[in-house]
């Protein structure tokens, strides 16, 4: 089975529209696209890219917040819940009316009990607004060097948060460069983690470049996801070493040799 990837548009043509990244994705070959934080393109635009290229849409993230000020995700906050709830309600119905598949809801800076108890009251509220769809809710550690002091930092965190939910429709973003630096292991996470997982993303680590150098022998970590039947696209949410996305994708032929 040949693996399928989705290019990661926070950081991937980046000097362009989204709509037009699109496009470089699809024309690149790409199977799916994703995103960050697409509120200032217009949704007529981003609905007429995807029709065009056919390329699914598997998700976006909550607003960070007041990122000049620090902020990195509202909904861990206490004392922010309204500004995490308009977050919430804003990432879904953009999600919703480009058929985005996910929402990636960002937790911000916070510790401690009241953190965890604003986080999961939000997670619920955003499951409440999106009943009638049919969308998906993401949460995803990232590591302590990035982004010190953010709420989630390990998978085994998050899977405990996704068990007391106790709702499908809030799995666990596992992002392998993230999660390689809180701990590695990813194998046995990987298939340990495998109930409770929503999206897959790579990068090489320790540098986030493309993902065909570093620690992580990515060849071996796409025949784990194939060894336990995991067939959605790859999220390839990584930075450009040279600055260029089309210099850098000899990667994906590699990886498309897995299991091939």
């Amino acid at each position: 089975m040949t693996p399928k990837f989705s290019a990661n548009l926070g950081f991937l043509w980046t000097d362009r529209p989204l709509a037009d990244a699109i496009r470089a994705a699809h024309a690149a070959g790409f199977d799916a696209v994703e995103c960050h934080w697409p509120y200032g393109e217009p949704v007529q635009a981003v609905r007429a890219a995807l029709s065009e290229t056919g390329l699914p849409m598997l998700g976006l993230n909550t607003t960070r917040g007041d990122v000049a000020g620090g902020e990195n995700g509202l909904c861990g906050l206490p004392g922010r819940e309204m500004d995490a709830q308009r977050s919430i309600v804003e990432a879904v119905e953009y999600a919703d009316a480009i058929g985005a598949q996910a929402v990636h809801v960002m937790a911000g800076f916070a510790t401690g009990e009241a953190a965890q108890n604003t986080f999961l009251s939000n997670l619920r509220f955003a499951v409440e607004q999106a009943a009638d769809t049919e969308i998906t809710f993401l949460i995803e550690p990232l590591n302590r060097y990035d982004a010190p002091g953010y709420f989630l930092q390990t998978c085994e965190q998050a899977v405990a948060i996704v068990d007391e939910l106790g709702s499908q429709r809030v799995k666990l973003m596992f992002d392998c460069y993230h999660l390689q630096i809180m701990g590695g292991d990813l194998t046995r996470r990987l298939k340990a983690c495998l109930p409770h997982i929503g999206h897959v993303q790579i990068a090489a680590v320790p540098d986030r470049g493309e993902p065909d150098r570093g620690e992580l022998d990515y060849r071996h970590v796409l025949q784990t996801l194939q060894d336990v039947a995991y067939s959605r696209p790859i999220g390839a949410e990584y930075k450009p070493r040279s600055g260029s996305t089309d210099e850098g994708l000899a990667w994906m032929q590699t990886l498309r040799a897995v299991g091939a």
